[in-house]
């Protein structure tokens, strides 16, 4: 593939520093001695002495025997000051006029060591005694420019890039590497407050043979040596409930999981979640303990404050949160009474209602799409919603005083849910009954209906304790906490199509680009390019010369015509 003009400089430059005896990419440890935070919020501790850093070159002013350049390492940036004759102070003055000022480039790494002053105007800065270079970037990085007023110019802002790019992304875009340091903080957080309450952190199979503990569509692989199909997990619930079993006092995971589904803002394939499950406990007992989690998680992600700022909304996560019945939810914001309705009435209800409904959709499917079209987007601060109808949720226990009811919640912030928890249903036959309404549901073509998972029956017969469980979102929290309204923001690498093949052509000089635009698909007489282009002869000539040098055109004659024409 042709390289850009930019990419054969540097490509240049790395044969010159390896015929200079300089390896671009040394093996040797380059020993870091401060970073560039540690360094300005220490500097009475740094003023004077000597220091060693690592990081890429943001950005350079050369000034004939002095130059400055800015250095970002993993903590933040610092202003370096090359000074030719302190730099190389002996007769050879080739690693700051030929190696610095030549041979670096934006986004090389380099490794430096000097004293550590501020300058005239106040800017702590290293004032470079050695350079090494420790790694030579063959790519430009995208110039972002931030003028006098804070104002950014070129920034490297196309989602699809950002995405796929996301190395570059976190080397140009600050803001993004905080992000993902928060999210580091929040599961952090969550892991300590579960570690102080004696709870086990466990890991449970990522390939199953039968997806269970959530309602979704699974992926599909096959396993070559046992000749069975696998299941990528929709949710980890079902075996760490297995433990609950086995005996353990309260186990989590944060766990990766998958499902086959769209994607949006929202939705990921691959995403991850927490679950917790301790035994001898409820859902009323879970609702106060997730509220002191995130109270406690939120603070430590702003400093101390149980306050964040969404968009235009300020959000309060001190406890206690509000707790509202689904159903009395769905009266408030439809008018519609679903309290003992069957499925065919609250079909013609969501109809009336104007949602798209079908056959395939039975009651607690009927009743999520309304509630999560109509009423879901009123809630901005945390909110519990509760008690869910059991055919909405067939793991959950009974509720015991509210008949066709279960003992479930999901928690509402910012019109999206966070966790979804229960007091788990633990009588197998109870159970084994929900299966197979889930199978019914399946066999009528709803394909994120749940399998019957035999094994799980077979565990509950031994004996659960009566447990609470909860399932907390870790990417739409992060994107709470961080203000981020797109999934794809705080995940590393969100899925993407397929990237084309990157169809790079030589770079072209303005000239060039105008005279090839002139050329329609079918040979052309040049006289006729020559005098719509403009161009006086000599840049006409030195146009189309490079045209045909990059193999773009060839020109012929046609007879007595003198012809151009694109190359394929």
């Amino acid at each position: 593939m042709p390289l850009s003009e930019q990419e054969s400089v540097r490509r240049e430059a790395l044969r010159r520093l390896r015929e200079l005896g300089i390896e671009p990419y040394p093996a040797e440890e380059f020993p870091v001695t401060a970073t560039s935070r540690d360094i300005k919020k220490n500097y009475e501790r740094y003023e004077g002495k000597e220091v060693c850093l690592a990081g890429r070159i943001m950005s350079r002013r050369i000034m004939g025997k002095a130059s400055f350049a800015e250095l970002k390492d993993g903590q933040g940036r610092i202003q370096l000051y090359f000074n030719r004759d302190e730099l190389a102070p002996g007769e050879d003055k080739t690693l700051y006029n030929e190696v610095f000022k030549k041979l670096l480039d934006l986004g090389d790494i380099i490794g430096v060591c000097g004293e550590v002053f501020k300058t005239r105007t106040g800017e702590i800065t290293v004032n470079v005694k050695s350079l090494k270079v420790l790694s030579k970037a063959l790519r430009p990085l995208p110039v972002v420019k931030v003028d006098a007023e804070g104002k950014v110019h070129d920034a490297f802002s196309d989602p699809e890039l950002r995405y796929r790019r996301r190395y570059v992304d976190l080397i140009v875009n600050d803001k993004v590497k905080d992000t993902f340091i928060k999210r580091s903080k929040i599961i952090n957080a969550m892991r300590r407050f579960f570690d102080r309450h004696g709870y086990l952190e466990v890991e449970t199979p990522v390939l199953q043979p039968i997806p269970g503990g959530a309602a979704a569509r699974p992926f599909v692989t096959h396993h070559n040596a046992l000749d069975i199909p696998l299941y990528l997990r929709i949710a980890n619930e079902l075996y760490l409930k297995r433990l609950i079993v086995g005996g353990f006092d309260g186990v989590y995971e944060f766990a990766k999981v998958f499902r086959n589904e769209g994607m949006d803002r929202t939705h990921n394939p691959e995403f991850t979640v927490l679950e917790l499950y301790v035994p001898y406990k409820d859902y009323n007992w879970m609702m106060n303990f997730t509220e002191q989690l995130l109270e406690e998680v939120v603070k430590e992600v702003t400093g101390g404050d149980t306050k964040v700022k969404v968009g235009d909304k300020v959000i309060d996560f001190k406890a206690p949160y509000p707790r509202v019945p689904i159903l009395e939810a769905i009266k408030e914001h439809t008018g519609y009474d679903l309290h003992g309705k069957s499925e065919e009435e609250i079909r013609e209800i969501a109809q009336k209602l104007g949602l798209e409904v079908d056959e395939t959709m039975g009651k607690g499917k009927l009743i999520d799409a309304i509630f999560g079209e109509f009423a879901e987007k009123h809630y901005i601060q945390p909110t519990f919603i509760i008690d869910y109808p059991v055919e909405m949720s067939p793991l959950t226990k009974k509720h015991r005083s509210k008949p066709g009811l279960t003992e479930r919640f999901e928690l509402i912030v910012n019109g999206k849910e966070i966790a979804n928890a229960y007091s788990e249903l633990n009588d197998p036959i109870d159970q084994l009954e929900r299966f197979k309404d889930q199978l019914r549901l399946s066999e009528k073509g709803d394909d994120e209906a749940m399998y019957i998972d035999y094994d799980f029956i077979r565990a509950l017969e031994y004996g659960m304790p009566p447990t609470a469980g909860i399932g907390i979102g870790i990417d739409r929290l992060t994107m709470l906490l961080t203000d981020n309204d797109s999934i794809q923001e705080v995940i590393f690498f969100p899925q993407m199509r397929p990237e084309k093949p990157e169809q790079q052509g030589p770079e072209l000089t303005e000239n060039e680009k105008k005279v090839l635009d002139l050329i329609p698909d079918q040979p052309v007489r040049l006289d006729e390019v020559k005098a719509r282009a403009g161009l006086s002869n000599k840049k006409w000539d030195k146009a189309v010369k490079g045209l045909k040098a990059k193999g773009l055109v060839k020109v012929f004659r046609d007879e007595d015509v003198v012809k151009i024409q694109k190359t394929d």
